[in-house]
Order: C-alpha cells, then sequence, then structure tokens
C-alpha cells in the first residue's frame, strides 16, 4: 500500500514537470495568455474611464440617480388630488357662414360659390347650431371656485363643472384673461370642496417627475405621467409665453387641468399641445398664472402694469455693433411719449438689463415683469446707455388696452362683433396713427354683421350718429343708449379718409324667439 501511494505522488510530480516544461518551450501560448490577461483588465476598465482620463475613480464626481428598486408609484397621489380636479362641459351657439348651411362650408370661410348663390337666391336664412366643448378645471377654494383656460370657456353661453364624485354644478364666470389664457369660474356647492395647493414653479428643474390630471377626450378622469422637459418655453402666443414642457402626455380635453408635482401641489395650469408632437404638453407657470388668479377672482380682470416702450431682441449683430458683451437684456426700440418710461428718462437706444434685480435674460422677460407690476408702483430698471450702467426709477402707469371678462365692455364687443380699445401710444405707433385720442376697432370677428357692414380692423371710430367719440366712456354711453335693431349711422377713419358706415343693431335672442 504505501509503495503504490509513493509511485501515485511520483507520477503527479513528473506530470507537472512535463506542462511547466511545454509552456516554458512555447512562447506562443505565453503571449496568448498575456492577451488575454490584458483584454480581461480592458474589460473591466473600459467603464470606469477614458484612456486620457488618469485620475483616480475615486475622486471622480460623478452624478448618482438615487432608487429606491422600483419607480415612484402615483397611486396615493392621485386618491389625495382627484377630488379637487373637476371637468367641464361647455355649449356655444355658432352661426355659419355663407350658402351652405351646417357647422361648416366644404370650401371653408373663402366659399367661392357664395356669391353666386346670394345673386340668384338671395340671402337665405342662417340655422344657428350649438357645439360642444370639453376641457378640464380646478378647485382653488372651498366655497366652489375653479380655474382653467379662457379658450375652454370663451364664448360659451352655457358651462357646466363636473365634480370627482359626479355631481355637476351650472358655473358663471367671474373673470377671463385671453393674454395668460386664464379665467376663473364660481360654483355653488352643497358642501365643501377640496381645494389645491398651490407650489412654486421657479423650483422646478429640467428632469422633475410630474403628473396632469384631467379629461382628454372626454373620456373622464384620466392620469399622465412625466418629466420636466423645459422651462421658460415660447410658442409666439403671446407676450406672456413662458412654459413649463413636459413629456406627460396632454391631449385635446386636458386643457386648463393641473400640473402638479410630487408633492401634490400645483405647478403648472396645462394649456396646449403641440400639434405635431406626441407626448409633448406645455403649461403656464402657477407663480405666473396665480397673480392673474386672484385678480379674476377678487376683481373680474386682471390690471397690468405699463412702462411705454416698445422692446425688441438683442442680435448679435446688435450686441457687437453697440458694444455689449452679451444678447441678454431687452432693447428700447421707442419711447411713447407722455409714458411712465419718458417721464423717467429712458431713452431709444436704451439697454434694459435688469428690472428691480431681477436679470433680463430674454427680452420677453421685460414685458412679463412689468405685466405682473402694479399699476403706481415704483420700480427700478438698471440700464446700460452708452457703454455704461445707470439706475433709473420708474413709476409704472396702468395697462389700458385689458379687456376685462366680465364688465360691459366686453358685453359691447361681443353685440357689436367688435373689438374696441382706446388709442394708446403703443396702438398709435402699431398702426401708424395720425391722432393720439379717440377709440380704434382692432378686431372685427369674420363673417359677423359687423363685418358684413364694413367694419375693418384699424378704423378709428370718430362719431356714432353725430354723437363725437373721444374715448372708451364715450363709446360705451352712446352704443349703451342705442336701442336694439335700430339703424345707427358711424362715421369711421380709415387710411386718412372718411367713411360712413350703417349699422343695424342686433336683436336680443329672447326677442326674436317671442316675435
Amino acid at each position: 500500500m504505501t509503495r503504490f501511494f509513493s509511485i501515485f505522488i511520483i507520477g503527479i510530480l513528473i506530470l507537472s514537470f512535463g506542462i511547466s516544461c511545454k509552456r516554458a518551450d512555447d512562447p506562443q501560448g505565453t503571449e496568448k495568455e498575456k492577451k488575454e490577461v490584458s483584454n480581461q483588465e480592458k474589460n473591466e476598465n473600459k467603464n470606469l474611464l477614458p484612456k486620457s482620463d488618469k485620475r483616480d475613480v475615486s475622486k471622480r464626481k460623478t452624478p448618482v440617480i438615487a432608487r429606491n428598486g422600483e419607480l415612484p408609484s402615483f397611486a396615493d397621489l392621485v386618491e389625495a388630488l382627484k377630488p379637487s380636479v373637476v371637468n367641464i362641459s361647455t355649449t356655444s351657439v355658432v352661426k355659419p357662414r355663407g350658402f351652405f348651411q351646417g357647422p361648416r362650408s366644404p370650401y371653408g370661410e373663402n366659399d367661392p360659390f357664395e356669391d353666386f348663390f346670394k345673386r340668384f337666391f338671395g340671402n337665405t336664412p342662417q340655422q344657428e347650431f350649438k357645439r360642444q366643448g370639453l376641457g378640464s378645471g380646478f378647485v382653488i377654494t372651498e366655497d366652489g371656485y375653479v380655474v382653467t383656460n379662457n379658450h375652454v370657456v370663451d364664448r360659451a353661453e352655457d358651462i357646466e363643472v363636473i365634480l370627482e364624485n359626479g355631481k355637476k354644478y351650472t358655473a358663471e364666470i367671474i373673470g377671463k384673461d385671453p393674454k395668460t389664457d386664464l379665467a376663473v369660474l364660481k360654483i355653488k356647492p352643497d358642501q365643501k370642496l377640496t381645494a389645491v395647493q398651490f407650489g412654486n414653479s421657479e423650483d422646478l428643474r429640467i428632469g422633475d417627475w410630474v403628473m396632469a390630471i384631467g379629461n382628454p377626450f372626454g373620456l373622464g378622469y384620466t392620469v399622465t405621467a412625466g418629466i420636466v422637459s423645459a422651462t421658460g418655453r415660447s410658442l409666439g402666443l403671446g407676450a406672456y409665453d413662458d412654459f413649463i414642457q413636459t413629456d406627460a402626455p396632454l391631449n385635446p380635453g386636458n386643457s386648463g387641468g393641473p400640473l402638479f408635482n410630487l408633492n401634490g401641489e400645483v405647478i403648472g395650469v396645462n394649456t396646449a399641445i403641440a400639434a405635431r408632437g406626441q407626448g409633448i404638453g406645455f403649461s403656464i407657470p402657477i407663480n405666473l398664472a396665480s397673480s392673474v388668479i386672484n385678480q379674476l377672482k377678487d376683481n373680474g380682470k386682471v390690471v397690468r402694469g405699463w412702462l411705454g416702450v416698445i422692446i425688441q431682441e438683442i442680435t448679435p449683430e446688435i450686441a457687437e455693433s453697440i458694444g455689449l458683451k452679451s444678447t441678454n437684456g431687452a432693447l428700447i426700440a421707442d419711447v411713447s411719449p407722455d409714458s411712465p418710461a419718458s417721464r423717467a428718462g429712458l431713452k431709444r437706444g436704451d439697454v434694459v438689463i435688469k428690472f428691480n434685480g431681477e436679470e433680463i435674460e430674454d427680452f420677453s422677460d421685460l414685458t412679463r415683469f412689468v405685466g405682473v407690476a402694479k399699476p403706481d408702483s415704483d420700480v427700478t430698471l438698471t440700464i446700460i446707455r452708452d457703454g455704461n450702467e445707470k439706475v433709473l426709477k420708474v413709476k409704472l402707469g396702468e395697462l389700458k388696452d385689458q379687456v376685462p371678462g366680465s364688465d360691459k365692455t366686453e358685453e359691447t364687443e361681443d353685440k357689436l362683433g367688435l373689438n374696441v380699445q382706446e388709442i394708446t401710444p403703443e396702438l398709435v405707433n402699431r398702426y401708424k396713427l395720425e391722432q393720439d385720442s379717440g377709440v380704434i376697432i382692432v378686431n372685427v370677428a369674420r363673417g359677423s354683421n359687423a363685418y358684413e357692414a364694413g367694419f375693418r380692423t384699424g378704423d378709428i371710430i370718430v362719431s356714432i350718429d353725430k354723437n363725437e367719440i373721444s374715448d372708451m366712456k364715450d363709446y360705451n354711453r352712446v352704443v349703451g343708449e342705442i336701442s336694439k335693431d335700430k339703424l345707427a349711422l358711424f362715421l369711421v377713419k380709415r387710411a386718412g379718409n372718411t367713411y360712413y358706415i350703417g349699422y343695424r343693431f342686433p336683436k336680443d335672442k329672447n326677442e326674436e324667439e317671442n316675435q
């Protein structure tokens, strides 16, 4: 047994010696082994550092994504927030244009056969039809104040607010602001409602989770989630563009609904979708919306500050030509006479870089800052003039071209089909007017009675039935005194010439139905 064990040990030693000799005699095997080891080291290290980075891995500052093992669940948050979100159903009456009756002519607004049929058949009576609209909103007070978009309820005759529990209430419009596309409604609930909490949209960062609750496509309560894709987006919709872009899917019917953060706070009002994009939505930041919402709720209208300047973007070429180091700021292209800016000493060519200490990065920032400031408030402007920085104090005025959502001005416009404003220095510059007083038509609804009568955008209303019109007070007074179905004679100035327009004031719908 001992002899067998000794032989076994000797055999193992001989075998081991032979393998060692083979490896020593085979240089290719040695190189192959080295190559395998080298490849293994590269594979282990290729995800750690680029070749050019010789620093210690432990000392590198690498962004770390916090993970809890799974994506966050929104279920508990949704349960708590759903009672604060409402669905909005609207009904409006639409009168079609042209010979073809119904919702829409097959040839659109420019019907090529309209004159032909009018010539042979005369004006046929136009049959009105009702159009349904859908949207979303959210409760801001326990007693029934609701926020939504202006375009959801604009021109609506009947508005119904539907709560999460299915209860329906008729709503009235407290105020509307077309400039920011916001509106405040009021319902009379039979119990206290659950109101939302406002967050701080300035705290939003790109990549933050957000959640939208609304009524897309009229399907009822639907929840979508995503992240903030960008902030400060401008869509060219107006002077107050400052949207949050998100990839939380927003669809028709989501308009007016809330955008929540993970704390359950409203940080935006869902407003627009990208027609050519999928899964892209835009929301009004709540920091911009809140001041408008409070004014609409308390006063039924929005009063904005007025500086009295025309501003433009600073291009790289302009910046170089006037010696600026960057394109930040707002370049003053013109100053309205007898305006707050004029009285404070602002001049054409000045560059405003700060408003009350706030940096103006994009020229449109100045418009927003002035718009949310209160009239008669004192503000400081930091400007650059001839390469030197100066600080000016300005007492803001009140922007006069704001048409409130619930006073007599808008009722007059709805009745006549005209959008009329008092002439301001801005309108003088915009329309190259020769006079600085009176009222001007800034919009005429195509297809309206006023448009058919001959009124056009830019017309200055000089008199009505020989009553001189010098401001909006005169206009509202004279129009209010004219009885319905009466023909009035308007004298308007257009391109330096005067024209008479005969216009018959429309009857109330109730009167037409009773006759």
